[in-house]
C-alpha cells in the first residue's frame, strides 16, 4: 500500500513575493532545504484561513518550480488561481507573511535517463508544474514540445515563459483570443506522430487527461499526467480523493491521488468511472 511522501515535512515558511500574472497569482516562498526533496509534479498541502479560520483543512497546489540561489536559499513558486475560499487567502497573502506548509508530497513525474522526445501538454493554471519539468528534461538532453489551452487567452499561463522552457510551443483557446481556435487534442495525433514523441506528460482538467489518453491509445507513446481531485487532507486518509485504477489483471480499485498520484499512468486510469462508485471485483 503506497504511504505519504517519504521525504514530506511539516513547515512555517514565508511569503518572499506574491505577483499577478494574467488571472492568477505567482506566489514564491521561501522553504529553506525542502526544495532538495522536491520534483516535478510534486504537490504542497497550505494551511489556509490563519488563527482562528473555520476553514480547518489544507489546499493542495502543485509546484510550480523550485530553486536554490545565495540570495533566498531555497524557494518555492506556486501559481494560485484565487477560485475558492481557501485560495483566494492565500493570493491575498502579502510579503512577509508566514503560513504553514507540508511538503513535498505525492508522486512525481517520471525522468528518463536517456534522451527522448517529450510533449507536454497544460490545460490553464494547470501548466504551471510543467516549465520547472521542461527544465529538467532539458537538462537530460531530451528534446521538448509543449501545447497550451484554455477557455480565453487570458486562461494562458505565462505563454512568453513557455516559449522560452522549451524547442517549440503551440497554443490553443477555444475562443481563438490567442493562438490556434481549439483545444490542445485538435490536432495531437498528428503532432506525436510528425514529431515521433516517446512520452506525454500532461497537467490540467480531467477531461483533457482523458482525452489525451484516448487519442494515444493507438500508439505507443507513454502519457504521465497529474490528475486533479479534490484533496481534503493530501496524506491519504480521509479519501476524499480516490480514482479508480485498472490492475493487470483487470479488475478495478481505488487509487489515492494523493499517495498514488496526483502523477499517474493515463492508461490505467478507468476514465469512464471517475466520480463514480465502481464494483469493485
Amino acid at each position: 500500500m503506497a504511504t505519504i511522501n517519504k521525504n514530506a515535512v511539516r513547515q512555517i515558511v514565508t511569503v518572499l513575493s506574491n505577483k499577478r500574472v494574467g488571472a492568477y497569482h505567482q506566489i514564491l516562498l521561501s522553504v529553506g532545504d525542502i526544495v532538495k526533496s522536491c520534483r516535478p509534479g510534486n504537490f504542497v498541502a497550505i494551511s489556509v484561513g490563519g488563527a482562528g479560520s473555520r476553514m480547518i483543512l489544507r489546499r493542495a497546489f502543485a509546484i510550480s518550480r523550485t530553486s536554490d540561489n545565495s540570495q533566498y536559499g531555497g524557494t518555492m513558486e506556486l501559481i494560485v488561481a484565487p477560485h475558492g475560499s481557501g485560495s483566494s487567502w492565500l493570493c491575498a497573502q502579502p510579503e512577509g507573511t508566514e503560513i504553514d506548509i507540508l511538503a513535498p508530497l505525492g508522486t512525481a513525474f517520471g525522468i528518463p535517463t536517456q534522451p527522448i522526445n517529450a510533449l507536454l501538454i497544460g490545460g490553464g493554471y494547470g501548466s504551471a508544474p510543467l516549465f520547472g519539468l521542461a527544465d529538467v528534461l532539458k537538462s537530460r538532453g531530451c528534446k521538448v514540445d509543449m501545447l497550451l489551452g484554455a477557455s480565453v487567452g487570458s486562461k494562458i499561463y505565462a505563454p512568453m515563459e513557455g516559449k522560452r522552457s522549451v524547442n517549440s510551443l503551440k497554443i490553443y483557446t477555444e475562443d481563438g483570443s490567442m493562438g490556434e481556435t481549439g483545444r490542445v487534442t485538435e490536432s495531437l495525433l498528428d503532432i506525436v506522430k510528425d514529431r515521433n514523441i516517446d512520452v506525454i506528460y500532461s497537467c490540467g482538467p480531467m477531461a483533457m487527461l482523458r482525452a489525451i489518453t484516448e487519442i494515444v491509445s493507438v500508439t505507443e507513446v507513454i502519457h504521465q499526467c497529474a490528475v486533479e481531485e479534490s484533496m481534503a487532507c493530501g496524506i491519504g486518509i480521509c479519501m476524499t480523493c480516490v480514482l479508480p485504477i485498472e490492475k493487470e489483471d483487470g479488475t478495478t480499485y481505488m487509487a489515492r491521488s494523493c499517495i498514488d498520484g496526483p502523477v499517474m499512468d493515463g492508461a490505467v486510469v478507468r476514465w469512464d468511472l471517475v466520480g463514480k462508485v465502481p464494483d469493485l471485483l
